[in-house]
């Protein structure tokens, strides 16, 4: 099996790679950039550090904003990985808030899996909003 390894030419291995053909269009589309005004290589780098400045930025914005509803604690509570901690459970928010009542309120520990996943896939929708908003606010805007 390792001799088949050595054999593969590091294109194939390449090609097995994660999105490797995005990869080899930016380098190609940079390349060609760099030959038909090379000045625009700064203009190009600043524009990419600013647009993943923002995706990390809208990750750390959803983190404080959501801070009881990360998408993981939703999946380690299905498999029952850990303890449900204190501030996770929605019924605490009944009085401080008027949608949380008892009625419509979900006690975490006491979820079913399907509750649960709809939970984590609501919340892995709200974090790629907050991402792509923040994205798109600083790329629209820089």
């Amino acid at each position: 099996m390792q001799d088949d390894d050595k054999a593969t030419p590091w294109l194939v291995k390449f090609a097995r790679v994660r999105m490797a053909d995005w990869v080899i269009a930016a380098v190609l589309l940079t390349i060609l950039v760099a030959l038909l005004a090379p000045q625009q290589i700064p203009v190009s780098l600043y524009k990419l550090s600013l647009v993943a400045l923002a995706a990390v930025s809208g990750y750390w914005i959803d983190r404080s904003l959501f801070p009881y509803a990360r998408p993981d604690l939703f999946f380690e509570l299905r498999h029952g990985a850990g303890e449900v901690p204190q501030e996770t459970t929605f019924t605490s928010l009944e009085g401080a808030v008027s949608f949380a009542e008892k009625a419509v309120a979900i006690n975490l520990a006491n979820a079913r899996p399907d509750e649960l996943m709809r939970l984590a896939g609501v919340s892995m929708l709200r974090r790629a909003a907050i991402v792509a908003a923040t994205m798109l606010a600083v790329g629209l805007g820089a």
